[in-house]
């Protein structure tokens, strides 16, 4: 008796069911995705191929921090380290609104900044590096958010990862943001052996043509949160997969991978 034959539109979203081949030797012997072989030319058509296949899979990829200026970005960003995206929207309206400004923060009671900043952890040090951005903004750049990523890597708590996020999302200025995800997918890709985020950033600079950074991003860092998840990718159900090195890590079967992929709301924007 044949299987039931599933429905497109019954598949969770970012489902799209890869053709069944044999795992490489990735999955098989464990060897690293990344293939010194593999010619430089030949990598970046494969890795270009499948960031038109990311577009595909998540058109709907874009910053999940909610923000309106890029001072509110900039502070959001900062906030999201170790904790997710959708517990920093909850805490930032409040925020957002009795901090206003670059001036509000350098002048913020700390007592009272902490206690709305408690629910994202490290609140301590959270507030720290808020109040240290205020002032630092005040004192150096008239209370605005400077649009270089010379200068946003100056500011307390704001590295490469965080200045990315605000030029690219803020003020339209291509950036790689390479996150715990971004790492992981591309060295998972086989694109880079690099565990350096600053390598890691580099070497895909290399590959993915400027005008896309931003955007490129954004796909990648939603592929890792609702399909190529770090413990248990849904190979199965990945559209990646006819050109990914590391197909066969994660479950095979269609409908079992189809399983482990998440929806926004599952995915808890991590």
């Amino acid at each position: 008796m044949s299987r039931p034959v599933t429905s497109p539109d019954a598949l969770p979203a970012y489902t799209r069911p890869a053709r069944a081949r044999r795992p490489g030797p990735v999955a098989r012997l464990g060897v690293s995705p990344f293939d010194p072989q593999e010619s430089p030319l030949a990598r970046t058509r494969r890795a270009r191929r499948m960031a038109r296949e990311l577009a595909v899979i998540h058109p709907d990829a874009h910053c999940e921090l909610d923000f309106t200026t890029p001072l509110e970005l900039l502070v959001a960003t900062v906030l999201s380290a170790q904790t997710t995206d959708r517990t920093v929207n909850k805490v930032t309206p409040t925020l957002f609104a009795r901090y206003p400004t670059a001036a509000a923060y350098a002048g913020a009671d700390r007592a009272e900044l902490e206690e709305v900043l408690k629910p994202t952890g490290f609140f301590r040090a959270k507030a720290n590096s808020v109040i240290g951005l205020g002032q630092a903004l005040v004192e150096r750049f008239d209370g605005e958010v400077p649009g270089r990523l010379t200068d946003l890597v100056t500011l307390p708590g704001v590295g490469r990862k965080t200045a990315n996020v605000v030029l690219g999302n803020a003020f339209g200025v291509p950036g790689l943001t390479v996150d715990t995800h971004f790492g992981r997918l591309v060295r998972r890709f086989g694109w880079t052996a690099e565990e350096d985020p600053v390598k890691v950033e580099a070497e895909i600079a290399e590959i993915v043509p400027k005008k896309e950074w931003t955007m490129f991003s954004h796909r990648v860092i939603f592929h890792g949160r609702r399909v190529c998840h770090a413990k248990k990718p849904a190979c199965g159900a990945c559209g990646l997969a006819a050109w990914c090195p590391s197909y066969g890590i994660g479950p095979l079967d269609p409908e079992a991978a189809a399983k482990l992929v998440k929806t926004p709301a599952a995915s808890d924007t991590e």
